[in-house]
């Protein structure tokens, strides 16, 4: 039988799948060295203060095939991940803060697969130190006592700091602050304090010393910075008392008084020694060295002196007793005394203390009754009192003095010895006033001066004043203003003044009157004070709104104060507006307003504020009308007479408006006026007197009135004018006639008068010439006294010269007939200005007139006719 082998598919697969497997190789890291930032972060380190998000490093490595690798890192079970690794590119970044104090190692498992072999390797990272820490003070809080008979330069205290940093950040050194204040010194390496060099403790002096240590480490990068740390402590020394201080005395210096009727045995006074140590103080015995002449003695620990003997065997006045104290240490041992000095001064009894008397024996209340107001320096002779100390020397002297009101009485004498007379002398009557004190009252107190008891008495003095007239009513104020409704009726009230007199009975009682050019409306209730108008009286704001006058209150006595009063008279709105006319006309041009006004006589606002409206016109729709200054004018779209045509069959174009004025009081009051008004549109002619004589067209009388006054304003200046020529024309040179001309009179080829025959002008130099010329024909040039029409030349600016001699011969070349005319030149002596060229007809007629005057008069001297 023969047998077939048949092909199984899975089988050769799997057969090359092993051969597949046996021919990989594992991917594995490249090992850069020690320094290398990439590999397989063998022997890496890493610095403490390296920021979180580093990249640190990255994972390189390979695989033999070629085949991609990707990158991890793991870490042992409860081990913190500081790292995270991009598995496809390798590179490694820190995600945790490093701290070198807390682990300086870390161990991380790196591995590279190419996705069917896995490597792994684990690799140690050392964390390099930063100087991050700062150095920590052990054992805190430092607290020393120090006896303070310990030696300077002694050591008294270590201090301890420690540093976790490493190399040059982890070294300490000590210093203080304020060492110049210090009376304590530290080494600098080792934290020794010790006491300055020459200085000494002292527990009575200062018994605590507060000393600052400063620790600082030797610095160190951070972050790329040099970095120096430092911490502070506060050390508390306690300086410890020792026994090197003497005891000393309180209260010195030291004085007791034995008296008369002091008992033997009695304390005098009691001495206090204390130990200068008084941190442990020893206890203190006394003892009297000497002095005391077996008649004081002292209670060995409490420090009392007593006397032993009574007073009457005292033979001295004063003993000096010297007593010690000493220090007794807890042996029993004396160590340490000091001596005082106690004076005991053995006195008379004083048992009498001042006593004052009346006229009758001993009293302690005197009274007065007197008229306020007294001259100052008067004395109260009404009171008669004694004061006595039966005492003798020393013990029977004492003041006296008066406790109550200063300023206003002063006793005499001040100072007693045994027995004086007691006066009592007014120093300030402005103060003596019944209106503030109905009663005075005072103590007089005698106290002893040089006593030890101080013995004093009192009495009571008491003065009861009486009033005087002393005071003038005065006003509550200087002025009143008082406001009244010009309506109200008479003896309406309007203000009430007040007057007060602080004086009693009939000098308090006050009577009120008014008086001044402003009164004669009002009247005063002399009593009351209340100011009230004339029962006749009717007040009108537009007639007067302001009075003012003077209100007198005046006493029983005749004293008397004045106050003013000013009254406003309130306008009420009792006026209606008023217009002029009630019919009134006005000529309109159209885009000209017309205005129309109403009078309102009250004096106040809103009273006598118009307002303007106009009640009826026909057509309605034409006039607008300003409701506050009373401007009419068409409406807006009226423009030309041709509109007006349209709208009204009235070819003469006159309205008649209903105007209504209105004021604003309350109640307020209207009135109403009609108002004619012709409108015209504007002429063509431009100008000032176009102007004028369409405002004017309303009123001829306004026109006629400014022409007149024109007119006069003309002649006038005429009348000064010929009256200046005159006087000209009077002072200056005579006019000569020269020469007779006889000329056929031709008639003239117009009747134009010519209005330019006077002329004015102003020369070049310092003369001025005018020149009288006539409408004739010209004579010959040669002929200076001809009359041809042409100006004269002027005079030099020296005197003026004479008219030449008149010439009895006529020319040869002149026309046969000539009319006699006169040509002359008058040259002024000072300079006059150019005449104005109005009213040059008028000065032409006054001129004309005087030269033919002139004239006349030179004919008849000469004898010559006149032709």
């Amino acid at each position: 039988m023969k047998h077939v082998r048949h092909f199984n598919p899975s089988l050769f697969l799997s057969l090359v799948h092993i051969c597949l497997v046996q021919a990989n190789y594992a991917p594995y890291f490249f090992d850069n060295g020690a320094r290398s930032t990439n590999g397989n972060m063998a022997l890496l380190s890493l610095s403490e203060d390296t920021p979180v998000g580093t990249h640190v490093y990255t994972l390189n490595g390979t695989d033999p095939e070629g085949d991609p690798v990707t990158y991890d890192l793991t870490y042992e079970a409860g081990s913190r991940r500081y790292f995270s690794v991009d598995k496809d590119v390798g590179n490694v970044t820190l995600i945790e803060e490093l701290d070198r104090e807390k682990e300086d190692e870390i161990e991380v498992i790196v591995s590279i697969s190419d996705g069917l072999s896995t490597v792994s390797e684990k690799v140690r990272i050392l964390v390099m130190d930063a100087n991050d820490e700062s150095p920590e003070f052990i054992n805190t809080p430092y607290i020393v006592g120090v006896p303070e008979n310990t030696p300077s330069s002694s050591s008294i205290f270590k201090i301890e700091a420690v540093d976790k940093d490493t190399g040059s950040g982890g070294s300490v050194t000590y210093f203080l602050q304020n060492i110049h204040a210090n009376k304590f010194t530290i080494d600098r390496h080792s934290g020794v304090l010790r006491i300055k060099t020459g200085v000494t403790l002292d527990y009575e002096k200062s018994r605590t010393h507060f000393v600052v240590v400063v620790a600082k480490d030797g610095g160190g990068k951070l972050r790329g910075d040099n970095k120096v740390f430092s911490a502070t402590t506060t050390v508390t020394i306690n300086v410890e008392d020792v026994q090197d201080t003497p005891p000393m005395f309180i209260g010195t210096p030291y004085y007791g008084y034995v008296y008369e009727d002091t008992l033997a045995g009695s304390e005098v006074l009691t001495v206090v020694a204390l130990d200068g140590d008084r941190g442990k103080p020893n206890s203190i015995l006394y003892c009297i060295v000497n002095g005391d002449e077996d008649s004081f003695e002292i209670g060995n620990t409490t420090g009392a002196i007593s006397v032993i003997k009574s007073p009457n065997q005292l033979k001295k006045e004063v003993y000096e007793l010297k007593v010690q104290a000493s220090e007794v240490s807890q042996e029993g041992d004396i160590s340490e005394h000091i001596f005082a000095m106690v004076t005991i001064r053995v006195v008379d009894l004083n048992n009498h203390p001042p006593t004052f008397y009346g006229e009758n024996g001993p009293q302690n209340r005197f009274e007065l009754t007197m008229y306020e107001h007294p001259p100052e320096g008067e004395i109260l002779r009404g009171l008669k009192i004694t004061v006595s100390d039966s005492d003798q020397g020393a013990n029977a002297k004492f003041n006296l003095r008066l406790v109550g009101p200063g300023g206003i009485f002063r006793v005499v004498p001040q100072t007693v010895l045994n027995e004086a007379q007691v006066t009592i002398i007014v120093e300030n009557s402005a103060a003596i006033d019944f209106e503030n004190f109905k009663v005075l009252t005072f103590k007089l107190l005698a106290i002893e001066v040089n006593t030890p008891e101080k013995f004093s008495s009192t009495a009571d003095i008491v003065i009861r004043l009486l009033d005087t007239n002393d005071n003038v009513p005065k006003f509550s104020s200087d002025y009143y203003i008082a406001r009244i409704p010009e309506n109200s009726p008479g003896g309406s009230n309007v203000v009430a003044v007040t007057a007060t007199d602080p004086d009693s009975g009939l000098w308090g009682e006050i009577k009120y009157s008014i008086y001044g050019t402003g009164a004669d409306l009002f009247l005063i209730h002399p009593s009351t004070g209340i100011i009230y108008t004339q029962p006749w009286a009717v007040l009108d704001a537009e007639v007067n709104s302001k009075y003012n006058f003077y209100v007198k209150a005046e006493d029983t006595d005749g004293k008397y104060s004045l106050a003013e009063v000013f009254i406003t008279v309130l306008d009420v709105n009792d006026h209606s507006p008023e217009f002029n006319e009630n019919i009134q006309e006005k000529t309109m041009i159209i885009g000209s307003p017309v205005k129309i006004e109403a009078i309102d006589q009250d004096a106040e606002e809103p009273n006598n504020i118009v307002d303007y409206s106009i009640m009826q016109a026909d057509p309605a729709n034409v006039f607008d009308i300003d409701q506050s200054t009373g401007e009419i004018k068409l409406k807006s779209y009226i423009r030309s007479l041709d509109i007006i045509h349209n709208i009204t069959k009235n070819k003469d174009c006159i309205w008649s408006l209903v105007v209504q004025a209105k004021d604003r009081g309350s109640p307020s009051f209207s009135t109403t006026a009609v108002l004619k008004i012709d409108i015209t549109e504007e002429t063509l002619h431009k100008g000032p007197m176009a102007a004028f004589l369409m405002q004017t067209k309303d009123n001829p009388m306004k026109a006629l009135g400014v022409l007149a006054g024109v007119m006069g304003i003309m002649v006038l200046i005429t009348i000064m004018i010929s009256t200046a020529m005159f006087w000209r024309n009077k002072r200056s040179s005579k006019i000569m006639p020269v020469r007779r001309i006889i000329k056929k009179r031709q008639i003239p080829p117009s009747r134009t008068v010519r209005m330019d025959w006077l002329k004015f002008k102003r020369p070049s130099n310092a003369a001025e010439k005018f020149v009288v010329e006539d409408d004739v024909k010209s004579l010959p040039e040669n002929n200076e006294n001809s009359n041809n029409n042409i100006q004269v030349t002027p005079l030099p600016p020296s005197a003026p010269l004479p008219p030449p001699p008149p010439a009895l011969a006529t020319r040869s070349d002149a026309p046969g007939w000539r009319v006699p005319t006169v040509s002359g030149s008058l040259t002024p002596k000072h300079i006059i200005k150019p005449a104005k060229k109005k009213g040059h007809g008028s000065t032409h007629n006054a001129l004309v007139s005087e030269l033919k005057m002139r004239f006349e008069k030179r004919n008849a001297a000469t004898g010559e006719p006149h032709i």
